[in-house]
């Protein structure tokens, strides 16, 4: 017996589809190849963060095929379309990583207009980059219409001379080369063999924390963000997120009943788990925001400080995301901590059953060692740290997975932009126990809050990782490793305290306590603050201008919109 047709009264695609009035929508429809019979089926937008940019999103076109087939397979008609990514490993270290971070808005903002206008009743998103990720993931809870989150996968480790590596090693190589520990031809095969398929950068990196945040979160099929690029299961991940799709659809089960802020905190709990980015306190609270739910860096700060470190992966690490998947995946990790009572298992995923019910048959495998058992961790607390002072009284994040010492203090040597502190590292100039300053580089100042890859990386390839700290109000990679301290805020543009430091201020940091202050009174402060005058930046015109116009505090995300607080009307009830 043929399937029952849906019931398209209450679905956006009414407004394209049904009743004599909309015959001129459907005669585009029909000039596409569609049937009546497709016309008169649900929509199924499949997004896709497919470009030739850069290897995170060259296989995303053929695995968005293979979604199309899971949905027609369950009567759906898939409608596919692209957006922009941009990769942080190419746009590292110049002025093109102050495209980054306003990509992700760019994102959410083209995969809303794009189902809006065209009235899908169902998504399902593919990303491969960092911020193609959470700007996915951000433009379901805000549409909140049926969806399903498909990571391409991560890329396979390098080998160099038998040890394995990942781009991060590159970026570390190009230090060593500076001080003549690595030669032009070392440097040249290290460079052609770090990266040696299609997928994501490979470690715990930003990619692959907000992929594993997807399948805790609920939003990502079990497993499915573990996988590989080039390993063909990708293709059955694929055909049954399509097929799920329409079951969604029937059931109405929508982002929003899965985003939740147990399911937030869920989120937060593995990053700090596996040892994952610093930038997942900036993208957690964006999706909290889309939703209208208060979830901000603190919040995710203390979800941190009382979540373990277990799964022990680069960069603090020895492994990447492909042994991960290897040793149980995602599900392996999530079902010991909710054994150990780190994960909420009631919170609904994209499976239509329980974060709980999803972990029922999932048995521990004592023949891996890349997952610990949550009650005999890597580290008792967590493997990023929220800190707070008069440094950053609206806070600050630093990854402390790995790391031995974790306090420090020393004079400040301030930067006024990446380029000045990496020209440093470069020839040297600054010494061991400073405290490197980077600021003007936040959401607002930079504008764009830049990445600070090329100068950590450079500093660990000099053997100076752990001698010196570094601060900034911008970003760092999840590739980064070291006594490095992100999102300082509030941001040097906005007058926050770090734009009052001078050189050799002392700076004290401690990872233990959570605290991070500069060593001056009240009154020194507020003198230096009535001196101050705002730093004008260089971008006057463009989107990169225009972001910086709208975009909020890192504390609360740095998004550029009102959000779910204000919504007096959701796309989904159109």
């Amino acid at each position: 017996m043929a399937k029952k047709l849906f019931d398209k009264s209450k679905l956006p695609s009414r407004h394209t589809t049904v009743g004599p009035a909309k015959a001129p929508h459907r005669s585009y429809l029909y000039a596409m190849g569609l049937s009546e019979e497709e016309i008169a089926q649900p929509l199924v937008g499949v997004a896709s963060c497919w470009n030739e940019a850069a290897p995170c999103n060259i296989s995303l076109m053929r695995q968005a095929q293979v979604v199309k087939k899971g949905v027609a397979s369950a009567k759906g008609t898939p409608r596919e379309f692209v957006t922009i990514t941009v990769t942080d490993g190419i746009a590292m270290g110049h002025q093109g990583m102050k495209s980054s971070l306003v990509s992700r808005e760019v994102i959410t903002d083209s995969v809303e207009l794009t189902m809006r206008g065209h009235c899908s009743d169902a998504l399902v998103g593919l990303a491969g980059c960092d911020k193609s990720l959470p700007g996915m993931m951000m433009a379901m809870v805000r549409l909140n219409v049926p969806s399903i989150f498909i990571y391409g996968g991560s890329i396979l480790p390098g080998n160099f001379r038998g040890r394995q590596i990942t781009v991060q090693d590159v970026f570390e190589a190009v230090g060593q080369h500076s001080v003549g520990d690595m030669s032009d031809d070392d440097l040249l095969e290290i460079e052609q063999v770090a990266c040696p398929s299609a997928g994501s950068c490979g470690a715990q990196f930003t990619a692959n924390t907000m992929a594993t945040v997807a399948e805790a979160i609920g939003l990502a099929l079990p497993y499915s963000c573990g996988a590989p690029a080039p390993y063909e299961i990708r293709d059955r991940f694929c055909y049954a997120s399509g097929e799920k799709i329409m079951e969604l659809l029937e059931k109405n089960i929508r982002p929003r009943d899965i985003v939740t802020l147990k399911s937030l905190e869920n989120a937060a709990a593995v990053v700090s788990a596996t040892g994952g980015s610093t930038n997942a306190a900036l993208h957690l609270p964006a999706i909290a925001h889309e939703i209208g739910i208060d979830f901000d860096l603190f919040d995710v700060a203390r979800i941190f400080e009382n979540t373990p470190y277990i799964a022990d992966l680069k960069p603090g690490g020895k492994y990447v995301a492909k042994d991960m998947f290897e040793a149980g995946g995602i599900p392996l990790l999530m079902k010991t901590m909710l054994d150990h009572g780190y994960l909420h298992g009631d919170c609904m995923t994209v499976t239509g059953l329980t974060l709980a019910e999803n972990m029922e048959k999932i048995t521990w495998n004592d023949l891996q060692d890349v997952i610990y058992p949550a009650n005999k961790p890597i580290t008792k607390s967590g493997g990023v740290v929220g800190l707070r002072g008069n440094l950053a009284e609206d806070g600050a994040i630093v990854k402390i997975a790995g790391m031995d010492k974790l306090k420090f203090s020393g004079p400040a040597r301030c930067f006024d932009s990446e380029e000045e502190c990496f020209e440093a590292v470069s020839s040297r100039t600054y010494k061991e126990g400073e405290v490197l300053v980077i600021r003007y580089e936040g959401p607002r100042g930079g504008p764009g809050m830049r990445e600070m890859l090329s100068t950590t990386a450079a500093l660990y390839g000099q053997g100076m990782g752990d001698k010196v700290a570094l601060i900034t109000d911008g970003r760092f990679s999840g590739a980064t490793r070291g006594f490095c301290i992100g999102h300082v805020g509030p941001e040097a543009a906005l007058g926050g305290n770090i734009a009052l430091v001078n050189d050799g201020d002392i700076i004290e940091i401690d990872a233990e306590k959570g605290t991070i202050d500069v060593v001056l009174s009240e009154d020194e402060l507020a003198g230096r603050r009535a001196a101050w005058t705002p730093r004008e930046t260089d971008y006057t015109s463009g989107t990169i201008w225009k972001y910086s116009q709208l975009v909020g505090s890192a504390r609360e995300g740095a998004v550029t919109h009102p959000g779910g607080k204000k919504e007096k009307i959701c796309y989904a009830d159109i």
